[in-house]
């Protein structure tokens, strides 16, 4: 029988500044307070580097975006994860060419870079503007294989789509990540999503018995935008979540955090495989999925 295989994952909430030093430098002291707590794997959360820019649509704003190649928030990053031996995903707003993409770039425990993931669903309402700025990702759900586990991450507005997190299980993802940026609603001051927000991510570890992982902002960020300022109070509640959907450790709305939990992934994978839902999996009746309409291409 498999031994045990013991990971402990760590989720990061701080409140951001609009200066990128000031914002990666937060994001190192908390990486390496999670690394004092014994986590192999770090999560920070959507777009550190500044402000939540998407509140408006400005054409000075793409000045923010940084080609994957050589970017320094990555490239320091690879070096803290060489220095503690941690896998950190780093989330940045991209160029590429005249593409613009909101990417995370995994970074191995030995600071090697695996490769890129690409936002593949881009939302569009009041106070998250994100098809003004970035192309919907192109690279496809992946599974990043990094020393500690098999790691699928995908990004704040993908965590809503079950598709999404079934698409990097069925790679063989052993966790999943989701860096966030997420709070109130500029167009209705009384609609909290937090609730409904963890409810939906906690439903995907449960549905593919993996634990889940998600990092979300604090703070109050006010922008100016075309029509006037916008301003958003992002809900931290960041949280890890195990394998049949039960929140096992989580931040509140207005804190700095840092969260660790252990899991056993050798016998998570046995449960997994003994619960049956990869089993009995029906692929020829899921076609429908592949419509938009909700039309049975079958029929």
């Amino acid at each position: 029988m498999e031994g045990g295989r013991k990971v402990v994952v760590s989720t990061l909430q701080f409140s951001c500044t609009d200066d990128v030093s000031t914002n990666v430098s937060t994001g190192e002291r908390l990486v390496r307070a999670a690394h004092g707590k014994g986590a192999n794997i770090i999560l920070i959360q959507e777009l550190f580097e500044g402000y939540y820019f998407c509140q408006a649509q400005r054409e000075d704003f793409f000045q923010r975006a940084k080609p994957y190649k050589g970017h320094p928030t990555i490239m320091r990053m690879q070096k803290l994860a060489k220095e503690l031996g941690v896998v950190i995903p780093v989330s940045f707003f991209e160029e590429a060419n005249n593409a613009h993409y909101n990417s995370i770039a995994m970074i191995d425990a030995d600071g090697s870079d695996l490769g890129l993931y690409r936002k593949s669903h881009i939302p569009d309402g009041p106070g998250y503007q994100e098809k003004f700025y970035f192309n919907p990702g192109d690279t496809g759900f992946k599974v990043f294989e990094t020393k500690f586990a098999k790691i699928g991450v995908a990004i704040c507005w993908d965590q809503w789509f079950p598709e999404a997190a079934r698409a990097m299980v069925l790679q063989g993802a052993e966790i999943l990540l989701y860096p966030t940026a997420i709070g109130s609603e500029p167009q209705d001051e009384g609609l909290d999503s937090r609730e409904h927000w963890k409810r939906v991510m906690q439903g995907h570890a449960g549905a593919n018995l993996v634990p889940l992982v998600a990092s979300n902002r604090i703070g109050k960020e006010v922008i100016q935008t075309e029509h006037g300022k916008s301003e958003i109070t992002f809900y931290g509640n960041s949280f890890i979540a195990g394998p049949t959907g039960e929140i096992v450790a989580s931040a509140n709305d207005k804190e700095e955090a840092v969260l660790v939990a252990e899991f056993d992934l050798a016998t998570i994978k046995r449960k997994r495989h003994s619960w049956g839902i990869f089993r009995d999996r029906r692929p020829d009746l899921y076609k429908v999925l592949l419509t938009l309409d909700g039309s049975n291409p079958q029929m």
